[in-house]
């Protein structure tokens, strides 16, 4: 893309750079403060449920054709991976877990993607620079979960921190099967589908695990229900337009800093709003881990052709990238 037509964008580009980074980043947060008081699978369930029906009738409204039996089959598998493996093993993991580390652990995505794209036969090996991203991030994410501040109140929680890793690999396998398989033209509705799946596997879950039951509805304060709003209308719906936007009106490389500013935000805002841990061995695993994303991400955006299978178009956002952010 031109430079005079990023010039030209002017302030939608602020905006929506502004929205991706501040809005994504805040996420984890909301999550906190919404499960203070709400049970976690329960609001992840409907928060999705309800993001994925907006979107779909909003795609309709737009016009969009119905998905057909193959991308129903393959936004749904990609959107329990998604939001049941990922989103399920945040929301858990942040009733023990500061939301800013949470964070941190989620930014290894970019790492694990390129890890089981190889692994699956769909990418070549990684070359010099991304496997020095790989193994940079890793050594980040060794040096965030042995220090013994994973936890919160001072008490250290690795089994938390481990269950995030593994919702990030979740989240990278569904991103995957997304990729690979069939697409609707409208990225607004393979995404309402894979949210609609993944939170009604979200929301069975809370069923299962006697969310509802337990809910006493006397008990939930305006705060999380304020937070929970801010997580639909904010963070699944404003959030994913200004990331279409982008994927649309700016390079790749552009788009994708959000991978690398979010968590930043998320660790200020921990720390800033609710006292969350901040400490040199929290800022040296943040640095080491961010810098591998940066690595990961601008090797990944530098025009390299399609990787076999997949089935890239130019300038129609995949429903992979659309709401890659949306980890939260």
């Amino acid at each position: 893309m031109q430079a005079s037509s990023l010039r030209g964008s002017g302030w939608k580009l602020v905006l929506a750079l502004g929205a991706v980074y501040f809005i994504w980043g805040s996420t984890y947060l909301g999550i906190r403060i919404a499960i203070e008081t709400l049970p976690p699978f329960l609001m992840a369930g409907v928060r999705f449920l309800v993001a994925g029906a907006l979107l779909l009738a909003w795609a309709g409204w737009k016009g969009a054709s119905l998905p057909t039996a193959a991308i129903w089959r393959t936004s749904a598998v990609s959107g329990v991976l998604m939001f049941l493996g990922g989103n399920g093993a945040v929301v858990w993991a942040e009733q023990f877990v500061p939301s800013g580390l949470v964070a941190l652990l989620v930014a290894t995505v970019p790492l694990w993607i390129v890890l089981q794209d190889w692994a699956f036969g769909k990418g070549g090996p990684p070359g010099i620079g991304l496997s020095f991203g790989i193994i940079w991030g890793f050594a980040g994410v060794g040096i965030l979960v042995t220090g013994g501040e994973i936890g919160m109140a001072g008490r250290d929680d690795l089994f938390g921190g481990l269950l995030v890793l593994l919702g990030a690999a979740c989240w990278s396998a569904g991103s995957l099967v997304a990729r690979y398989g069939p697409r609707p033209a409208s990225a607004a509705v393979g995404i309402g589908v894979q949210k609609l799946a993944g939170g009604g596997a979200l929301l069975f879950l809370g069923l299962v695990r006697g969310e509802v039951a337990a809910l006493d509805p006397s008990g939930i304060s305006a705060a999380s229900v304020l937070a929970f709003a801010y997580l639909v209308v904010f963070g699944s719906l404003i959030g994913f337009s200004s990331y279409i936007w982008l994927l649309r009106n700016t390079t790749p490389a552009v788009a994708s800093t959000y991978a690398y500013v979010n968590p930043a935000v998320a660790l200020l805002l921990g720390w800033a709003v609710v006292g969350e841990p901040m400490s040199l061995r929290i800022g040296l695993a943040a640095f080491v881990i961010l810098s591998a994303v940066i690595v990961i991400t601008t090797q990944r955006t530098r025009g390299a052709p399609p990787r076999k299978g997949a089935r890239w178009k130019k300038n129609r956002p995949s429903q992979e990238a659309a709401h890659f952010g949306d980890r939260s």
